[in-house]
Order: C-alpha cells, then structure tokens, then sequence
C-alpha cells in the first residue's frame, strides 16, 4: 500500500473519530462527558458547556473532511498539525484538574500524537510536490 492510501485511510479515520466524537457530545453530553477524563463535573446544568467542546469537534472534522475531499494535501498536513494542539490542550486540561491520567495520555495524547505523525506524513508525501520548481512557459521566437 502506497504512503498516500495510508495517509488517506489514518486521516479519514480521524476524521470519522473526530466527527463520531463531538456528534456525541451534542447529542448525548451527559452520558459521554464522563468519558473525557475529568475527575467531576460542575453541579447543575452543564449540558451547554459540553455541546461547546461537541461543536468544536465537528468543526475539526468537517475542515480535515473538506481539505481530504477537495484534494488539499498538504494543507490537509498542515491542519492535522495545527488540530492536534486542541488534542493536547484536552490532555493538559485532565491532567491539570487531576483527571484520569490514563484517560489524558491514553485518549487525548495518543490522539494528538497520531495526528501529528498523519500530519507529518503528509507533509512528507506532498514535500516533492510542494518544492517542484515551476516549468517556466515558452517564449514565442
């Protein structure tokens, strides 16, 4: 199998995730919340705060689905890169309010960590084509 096809496959298959995910938290934040790793949740209702992170999730697939649809490789690298921080910032998030530290590197690192490999493959896969040198058009004689 080709880098390209494997790229492919790991980028919609975070894509599939990503968009799995935050459908979740808007859909059902009170059940998948739990699952985030956080050690408890606020009293009351926080099912609005939770459909935030849920939006922002579909947001994150719905550019990553974009740029793989539309054939934008290398921004598609770029972006896997650039997302991943969100990844990183939910593990920092767990682990800074003393959550499941299995939960923030096991979920939230190993996610982002990924990303950032897919993401690099994919640089690495459009690099050629990125630093081709521009054929210059023939001049009339």
């Amino acid at each position: 199998m080709s880098l390209r096809k494997i790229n492919t496959v790991l980028a919609a298959a975070f894509i599939l995730f990503i968009l799995w995910f935050g459908t979740e938290y808007i859909l059902s934040p009170e059940t998948t919340a739990p699952g985030y790793g956080l050690p408890s949740w606020p009293s009351g209702d926080g099912d609005g705060f939770l459909i935030i992170k849920g939006i922002r999730d579909v947001v994150l697939a719905l550019v990553l689905g974009i740029l793989l649809v539309t054939g934008h490789r290398r921004a598609l690298g770029w972006v896997l890169l650039v997302e991943a921080l969100a990844a990183y910032g939910d593990m920092t998030n767990v682990l800074a309010h003393h959550g499941s530290v299995a939960t923030a590197l096991g979920v939230h690192c190993l996610t982002a960590t990924l990303m950032v490999v897919n993401g690099l493959l994919i640089m690495h896969e459009t690099r050629n084509v990125a630093a081709a040198p521009e054929t210059p058009a023939p001049q009339p004689a």
